[in-house]
């Protein structure tokens, strides 16, 4: 029992990363490359298993979530300038994908319900906020499961339909493949996957957990997720040219039938709605995090008035620019170049904290094959930052889009200056010694 409701709890995840940019990030690799980039999902399903794993450990065993380790640096002096790249990227950023979180939802029930879109913004906006005010943290992720159930249920059954042949299944999934032109697709699988906040939530909802039922429930859940978007990507292939919601709803109507479409509807409507209230929440956690005081921890409750002020701001803004149609491209560069920098940087952290002797104990320290694993997710952490800084930094200043080639580059120069300063530190940290800290 203790275990089914550890997958519950964790389920968050899932619901966090399987959102309207999923989808359509999935969908699309699917219309425009057929299964060849399953691998991708594949390997970023274990990156994010990985990362989320690290993060949940550091609280159980320090008794610190992530945004409070990250802002003490442990010896409770703070980090002004780590604050601040906190602040922006997860908490600016969650404000401006809410409107894509909520407008998602939209698009979906619009499928199956004939009402103006106005009117289901403001009740998906409604939904959102009521379960937000009625729960805790722990209990609005469990109760996100039933979003989950929904997804799986939506996307595998609208897979299943197809009828993908079992071979070229197993080929995208495991064997990986570079189609011409696909190299900033792959990062883009990775990315929507693989994102910053959801570190931060993890970590959050971890505390007070066992070990041991935690990394089932954690591996269970993020393992359902990245089944889930394998199903999309597989919905995708229905769909012949550029992806589009109605384009591909309309194809899966006219070749599978009035269910296909429902359910590829109630899939949408779920991610959306689900992201929705988890941006809200990882919004609300992080800034309990970073400004919370541990001897009164009453003051950030999750019936206080600041944390639910956090959560309240984003998800106004998300309706407010859903309702205006309004996008908020400079904020989201902002968010984006916020979050290029943060994503590699809290990886780091993670690897030299779960290292680190005098924090985590002899007994929770990594083992060389986490450390190997870590050490390749930092690597494609480094390629997702650097691309999205730079992608971020070209569009605000009006220039061409920058090729992969290019991105790539930077991200590997990035990758290797880094990788000898890190190797040491995780030396002196697994040593004990003292003046090393993990961030």
């Amino acid at each position: 029992m203790k275990r089914l409701l550890s997958v519950l709890l964790w389920s968050v995840i899932a619901a966090a990363f399987i959102g309207p940019g999923t989808v359509t990030t999935c969908a699309a690799a699917g219309a425009g490359l057929g299964l060849a980039l399953l691998w991708a999902l594949v390997f970023s399903t274990l990156a994010t298993l990985v990362l989320q794993e690290a993060a949940a450990r550091l609280t159980v065993v320090s008794g610190r979530d992530l945004a409070r380790a990250l802002s003490h640096r442990r010896g409770g002096t703070g980090s002004l300038g780590g604050v601040v790249l906190v602040v922006v990227a997860i908490l600016l950023g969650c404000a401006a994908y809410e409107a894509g979180n909520v407008l998602g939802a939209v698009a979906g029930m619009g499928m199956a319900v004939a009402a103006p879109g106005w009117l289901l913004t403001l009740g998906a906006g409604t939904a959102a906020g009521l379960l937000l005010w009625l729960g805790n943290p722990t209990t609005v992720a469990r109760a996100l499961a039933a979003f989950v159930a929904v997804m799986g249920v939506a996307f595998l059954a609208t897979a299943a339909l197809l009828a993908p042949a079992p071979g070229a299944l197993l080929g995208g999934a495991l064997v990986p493949s570079l189609p011409a032109g696909s190299g900033l697709l792959v990062l883009g699988l990775v990315g929507t996957t693989v994102v910053p906040y959801n570190l931060f939530l993890g970590s959050g909802v971890a505390a007070g957990q066992n070990l041991a039922d935690l990394r089932f429930g954690l591996t269970v859940a993020v393992v359902l997720g990245g089944v889930i978007s394998m199903g999309v990507l597989v919905v995708g292939t229905a769909l012949e040219g550029p992806f589009g919601y109605d384009a591909l709803a309309a194809v899966l109507a006219d070749r599978l039938g009035g269910w296909a479409l429902l359910l590829f509807a109630a899939g949408l409507a779920a991610a959306g709605l689900s992201s929705a209230v988890t941006a809200p929440l990882a919004a609300a956690i992080t800034a309990r995090g970073l400004f919370g005081e541990e001897e009164r921890p009453e003051r950030w409750s999750p019936a206080s008035w600041r944390y639910r002020g956090v959560w309240a701001a984003v998800l106004a803004t998300g309706l407010v620019f859903g309702l205006t149609g309004v996008r908020p491209v400079p904020v989201i560069l902002v968010a984006q170049a916020a979050n290029g920098l943060l994503l590699p940087w809290v990886a780091v952290f993670l690897l030299l904290a779960v290292n680190d002797r005098r924090l985590m104990g002899p007994e929770a320290l990594n083992g060389w094959f986490s450390n190997a694993a870590m050490a390749l997710v930092v690597a494609v952490t480094l390629m997702l930052g650097a691309g999205n800084l730079l992608r971020a930094l070209v569009a605000a200043a009006g220039l061409p889009p920058l090729g992969e080639g290019t991105l790539v580059a930077v991200a590997t120069l990035a990758g290797a200056l880094l990788a000898v300063p890190v190797a040491r530190r995780v030396a002196r940290l697994r040593r004990g010694e003292k003046g090393s800290t993990p961030a």
